[in-house]
């Protein structure tokens, strides 16, 4: 069991499946009308050729280039394709994905292997897979789109960081945003998280680095109160992980939320105390981000292509989704019934809190739903998306539905609120 059982096990559906998709639909498939023609145009040359509805930078392309440049020998060989343009036919485009599919799913298993180091390798594995058959990655693997891509580039940028490797990184992670560019918040999620791991660490003298580049530790000291309100963690390193644990307690809703609280204000104090060590230990991420803002500066917008159908605005309707999604995820997880009573009963006992948790999550729920709702025009208008008759169909039907969906989303934010303390509690 291991990295090989789970890129054996995941091939497993991988080539069939693609082998069927290819036989039903050889030819591009919705937005694979624009993503196929435009890789073929840089197979054969044409690198100034631009499709203005795609909306993406031509990382995909790239790595389809070099992907091709791998098959072709082999391919000349069988005599399959006598130029290298022949060799980017939609079915060896999209196997590209499969082969990241399958990148992914190792990917995986490395992070999970690295987070939980004392996690048996068949459970690691068993984890892995089903992981590599999430919805909305499994699907995009078998078609030719930036998703699967996109997913390998920010994942290997997130194990990389996690092995202090930040400049190797940094350089996935501008891979990832030239793939797609809203991965510049996958990479300030990985900053993000890289700098609370080291922070609750305790590590006070350095931050672990490449070989190559070295910090000094700071010759201020850290007031005592700002550790002292961080929680307990048992903390042992080695050469490539640090396992770090807490102690399981039972706790209620306003004490989880006091702990949150008092732990980021500790964050906050140690970041500043630390600020020249992360500076410089965080510089790689901040040239990409420097870069991406000028290039926004200059594009005039986020996107390439059809700006005017992509112009940023606040849907703060996904944060609800996302909410439903969550809820319907940890379910299995974190929300048995022994759970739910006792936070029936938590609630009961701080009724006060408890309503203000409850009106603040219906009237934020109204509030998105109501003004920042936004149905894109693509998705109006193109019937080969289940959302369309979702749309059309249910949301649609009637002004109270939309209305309506307002009191569940509102509600799975809260109870996915009140999940997360649970799994606080069982980790």
């Amino acid at each position: 069991m291991g990295r090989i059982a789970v890129a054996t096990i995941v091939s497993l559906w991988v080539v069939p499946i693609s082998i069927l998709v290819n036989h039903i639909v050889p030819e591009p498939y919705m937005d694979e009308i624009f993503h196929v023609p435009q890789a073929q145009q840089y197979c054969k040359g044409n690198f100034r050729s631009w499709d203005p509805m795609i909306t993406t930078p031509p990382g995909l392309y790239y790595l389809s280039l070099a992907y091709v440049a791998c098959l072709f020998p082999g391919m000349s060989f069988v005599k399959a394709a006598s130029s290298f343009s022949e060799g980017c036919s939609t079915a060896i485009l999209r196997s590209s994905n499969g082969v990241l599919a399958v990148v992914c799913s190792v990917l995986v298993y490395e992070i999970i292997r690295h987070l939980r180091p004392n996690l048996g390798e068949r459970k690691a594995t068993l984890i892995a897979v089903v992981l590599a058959m999430y919805p909305l990655h499994w699907f995009f693997t078998f078609l030719y789109y930036t998703d699967v891509a996109s997913l390998a580039a920010v994942l290997a940028m997130y194990l990389a960081c996690l092995k202090k490797k930040y400049w190797f990184s940094a350089l996935l992670g501008a891979l990832a945003v030239v793939i797609r560019q809203t991965n510049i918040v996958w990479i300030l999620f990985v900053c993000c998280s890289e700098v609370i791991n080291i922070t609750l660490a305790g590590q006070t003298d350095k931050i672990g680095v490449d070989t190559d580049f070295s910090v000094r530790k700071n010759s201020r000291p850290v007031p005592k109160n700002s550790v002292s309100n961080l929680r307990k963690r048992k903390v042992s390193s080695s050469a490539d992980t640090e396992i770090h644990s807490m102690p399981a307690s039972s706790v209620s809703s306003q004490s989880c939320t006091s702990g949150i609280l008092n732990e980021t204000k500790a964050i906050f104090q140690k970041l500043w105390h630390m600020k020249l060590e992360f500076v410089v230990s965080f510089s790689p991420f901040i040239m990409v981000f420097a870069a991406f803002v000028a290039f926004v500066r200059w594009n005039g917008s986020v996107v390439l292509g059809a700006k005017e159908a992509h112009a940023v605005s606040p849907h703060f309707a996904q944060i609800m989704y996302f909410g439903l999604f969550s809820v319907l995820a940890m379910a299995p997880m974190y929300c048995s019934f022994s759970q739910a009573a006792e936070l029936f009963q938590s609630i009961w006992k701080n009724k006060s809190l408890g309503f203000f948790q409850i009106t603040l999550a219906l009237v934020a729920g109204f509030i998105s739903i109501h003004f920042f709702s936004i149905a894109h025009p693509y998705l109006l208008a193109d019937n080969r998306h289940y959302p369309f008759y979702l749309w059309r169909k249910v949301i649609k039907a009637h002004w109270s539905m939309k209305e309506g969906a307002e009191e569940d989303l509102g509600a799975c934010i809260f109870l996915g609120h009140c999940c997360s303390f649970g799994s606080r509690a069982t980790d």
